[in-house]
């Protein structure tokens, strides 16, 4: 008798049914050009569908055009989720949920058809913008903030009524909302700065909101940084206190990842390096020289092991009632049983499944399933390649 894998069985989230509880990262495909999305995206999506995946997540669903990296980001408005419906319908035709990662580039952003300075918490150096002549970021005024408030709201209604099963708010990774909570990004002295409940009243402000959008009913997660591992930013501690307030304000699931795209994103990643990677796709000569300078200060390789956050995202699933969803180093059998027994309720690939898109698959018929992904992290590198992300080696 054949017993079926842990990861295998379906779970419940708010009431959403999914057939397993092995669901996909949000990440930024590039699968957009101009932030349109169509045959390409559709294409990524769907092939994970037929690999048995239980929910997908389309990566980085722009709140506004203020809130996208670039110009190759979906802004969630009327004219992106037209098409988006097709694409939503064709993987619920292949038995697959999908999820939508909601985000706010914040202060952090080289997307030139802003037309002015990004805005965040507080003023400074808009790094990411370095090699597009966009210097410098502006702080919000509290009208901003209420605005950007109502941006969210008016978002996930209309991603739920294009047929999305559930949202992803990002609170980590140093985009929009994570700047709020992290002392190293946020100066401000008004209500919104300061004390870790100041730094929280955004968040829970934008939950509160997409939550009267979308209904009790609706399933609403968050990712997280655990930590974002630099002296003065967000460390574990902190993590637990954040997840404690978003379980209290009514979110129904909590991803725990780790690091910042600025700071620190090899504590996201793990394995090798990814300045090779960055290098090999980064057409700006600006941001090469950048690069080849600071890189590998910037880059540091950092040891891989198998669920490299799960001792920390422990203290969390101790503090919270909500479900959780593991991310980081789940690439086997084993790991996967190991996070469910953990008190994990699901978990979120993301490089195993570009090297293994049928994963789902192969682990039904292989009780000692271990992913081709070597955490080379030459993936990484492609989500500035046209062709859009993928493993450079076993999808080549």
């Amino acid at each position: 008798m054949t017993t079926t894998h842990p990861a295998l069985r379906r779970g419940t989230l708010n009431g959403l049914e999914l057939k397993n509880r092995l669901l996909k990262a949000g990440t930024f495909e590039n699968l957009t050009p101009g932030g349109v999305p169509g045959d390409r995206l559709a294409a990524f999506h769907n092939r994970l569908a037929e690999g048995r995946l239980a929910m997908t997540t389309l990566g980085y669903c722009a709140v506004e055009n203020a809130g996208r990296l670039n110009a190759n980001m979906m802004v969630m408005d009327e004219d992106t989720c037209r098409p988006l419906q097709g694409i939503i319908q064709g993987l619920h035709e292949r038995g697959c949920k999908v999820s939508g990662q909601m985000g706010h580039c914040g202060a952090f952003s080289k997307n030139h058809s802003l037309q002015q300075r990004p805005k965040g918490p507080s003023g400074g150096l808009n790094i990411l913008g370095f090699s597009e002549g966009m210097w410098f970021a502006n702080a919000m005024s509290l009208d901003d903030i209420d605005k950007l408030v109502a941006q969210y709201g008016r978002a996930a209604a209309l991603m739920k009524d294009t047929g999305f099963d559930a949202v992803e708010i990002h609170f980590g990774h140093g985009y929009g909302l994570c700047q709020f909570l992290s002392p190293l990004t946020n100066h401000r002295k008004d209500e919104y700065g300061g004390s870790l409940e100041n730094r929280l009243r955004l968040p829970l402000r934008v939950l509160a909101a997409v939550r009267q959008a979308v209904g009790e009913d609706f399933p609403i997660l968050g990712k997280i940084s655990l930590s974002e591992g630099r002296r003065g930013g967000l460390h574990y501690d902190d993590a637990v206190e954040i997840s404690k307030a978003l379980d209290q304000a009514g979110i129904d699931g909590l991803v725990t990842s780790g690091g910042t795209s600025t700071f620190n994103p090899m504590l996201m990643f793990r394995g090798d390096s990814i300045l090779p990677a960055l290098l090999r796709h980064e057409k700006n000569r600006w941001m090469r020289l950048i690069y080849r300078l600071m890189g590998k200060r910037m880059f540091p390789s950092m040891p891989y092991r198998e669920l490299y956050f799960l001792e920390q995202a422990k203290r969390v699933r101790e503090a919270v009632s909500c479900n959780m969803i593991h991310i980081g180093g789940a690439s086997t059998a084993e790991s996967f049983e190991q996070a469910l027994e953990a008190g994990f309720d699901f978990i979120q690939l993301g490089r195993s499944l570009l090297a293994d898109p049928d994963l789902p698959t192969q682990l039904a018929g292989n009780s000692a399933f271990k992913s081709r992904c070597t955490h080379c992290n030459a993936c990484v590198g492609t989500i500035e390649s046209e062709r859009g992300i993928h493993c450079p080696v076993f999808n080549p």
